[in-house]
């Protein structure tokens, strides 16, 4: 593009300026161009957080929509420094009491001073064997010491773990088992390469010969209800159907044990609900207004994908179920929309609705199909359905992008006319101070023949 910098001194005109102003009108699209660019930037992301609302609201419907949602149990100890314990959703109302006569421990040995510290322990091989039966055999060379030997149990992952202690007398192999019980209990045997004798106290025997059981392992002891039960763990999972207890000490009395229903969290699954819909729903309300006393509208109102996205979800939260005798509609337990859409909950409506908790379960996750699917049902189909890869979301994403695209490249062409128009200006207006300015010299010549003729005849 040819520079402007000199043009105009010929022939007086602002060329520079006449250019540039030329050009500026030129470019005057890009103006509105970039505006759009600018809101339907503003509507994706807008889109962007209404979807984020939108998922919000179907794991609101999923916890109603699902069994466990309704399933939920409270679990109480009367003391649980001594018993505590947690239950599956659906566990029957219950109580028992539990006493602990014993926690479980695991297995420990210690073997007798390797000496002097450091020492090798003799060649052969050590043969570590689980009280489930599960066997590992580490061969030791003559060149190992006790830490060799404790590092190599460790590799082995034998379901023991070894540590060296090295005191006065020597370094001593301790043994422990990984897990309480006692299926998890070890022995330990050697098959020595020195005289093959395993009883004596030389070579690699001395890892068993004068080795110690510091502490046998253990099952955890208890009784439920007067009836003796054990477990390999301080967590007794399986001796009550659904309920899990740990036994943290020792009892001194019985501790007793109550699973009831919990109601909080179904009422907490539909305040979520509740929730989840009113922050989409004032949203949307927010963003398709127009306010007439300011005259201004909102960033989508007249956008026929968010009055169709508003419309579904208001039609889907207004629906009738035939999944429950009693109650066919959220009004029907207290749960109502209000001018604008939002839902509020009537507390006494919806616990006295509580009473009868297995028809407002079939109110809300009745799966029926078709007009006897439930009301979360129905929501949780809607939003999947709006969130897939295919569905609402996707789609105006997509289109919206594509706006943006087409925005993009008609602001480059804007763009290219607008530098070529500027570089033909150029060359033109140059052209002509060019000959302006040969013009001015012409007549300045002519001039000065005049005044030298007049002079002459005078």
């Amino acid at each position: 593009m040819a520079a402007i910098s000199s043009t105009g001194i010929g022939s007086g005109l602002d060329v520079k300026s006449i250019v540039s102003q030329l050009v500026a009108l030129e470019k005057q699209p890009l103006v509105n161009l970039k505006t759009q660019a600018a809101t339907v930037q503003t509507k994706i992301s807008a889109y962007g957080q209404i979807k984020s609302m939108i998922s919000a609201l179907s794991d609101a419907a999923s916890s109603l929509a699902s069994v466990t949602g309704w399933n939920a149990v409270s679990v109480k100890s009367s003391d649980s420094a001594f018993v505590s314990a947690s239950a599956v959703g659906g566990t029957s109302p219950t109580a028992f009491s539990v006493e602990v006569s014993a926690l479980a421990k695991a297995k420990s040995t210690t073997s007798a001073a390797i000496s002097p510290p450091g020492s090798t322990v003799g060649a052969g091989k050590l043969s570590l064997t689980l009280g489930s039966g599960a066997s590992v055999s580490l061969t030791i060379s003559p060149s190992d010491t006790v830490a060799n030997v404790a590092s190599a149990i460790h590799g082995a992952g034998a379901g023991v773990t070894a540590t060296v202690l090295t005191d006065a007398t020597g370094d001593r192999l301790l043994l422990r088992s990984t897990a309480t019980g006692v299926a998890a209990g070890f022995t330990l045997a050697v098959t020595e390469d020195l005289d093959g004798n395993t009883g004596d106290a030389l070579g690699l025997s001395r890892l068993v010969a004068g080795s110690t059981t510091t502490q046998a392992g253990v099952d955890a002891a208890a009784t439920v209800n007067g009836i003796a039960v054990t477990s390999a763990t301080n967590t007794f999972a399986s001796s009550v159907a659904g309920v899990t207890f740990v036994a943290q000490k020792v009892t001194t009395a019985p501790i007793e044990i109550t699973i009831a229903k919990d109601n909080t969290q179904v009422s907490a699954n539909i305040d979520a609900f509740v929730k989840a819909y009113n922050d989409i729903n004032g949203l949307l309300a927010d963003a398709t207004k127009y306010d007439s006393t300011n005259k201004t509208a909102g960033l989508l109102q007249g956008d026929s994908s968010a009055l169709s996205l508003q419309s579904s979800l208001r039609a889907a939260l207004q629906s009738v179920t035939t999944g429950s005798t009693v109650f066919s509609r959220l009004a029907d337990v207290g749960i109502t929309q209000q001018r604008g859409g939002d839902l509020v909950v009537d507390s006494a409506k919806l616990t006295s609705a509580m009473g009868n908790m297995d028809e407002l379960k079939n109110l809300f996750r009745n799966t029926g199909g078709g007009s006897a699917d439930g009301i979360a049902v129905k929501m949780k189909s809607l939003t999947t359905s709006l969130l897939s890869s295919s569905g609402f979301f996707t789609t105006k994403t997509y289109s919206l992008q594509k706006a943006l695209d087409s925005n993009t490249k008609e602001q480059d062409r804007v763009g290219a006319r607008a530098t070529v128009l500027e570089t033909s200006l150029t060359r033109r207006y140059s052209a002509l101070d060019a000959q302006m300015a040969s013009l001015n010299a012409l007549n300045a010549y002519i001039s000065q023949q005049v005044t030298s003729w007049n002079k002459s005849t005078g």
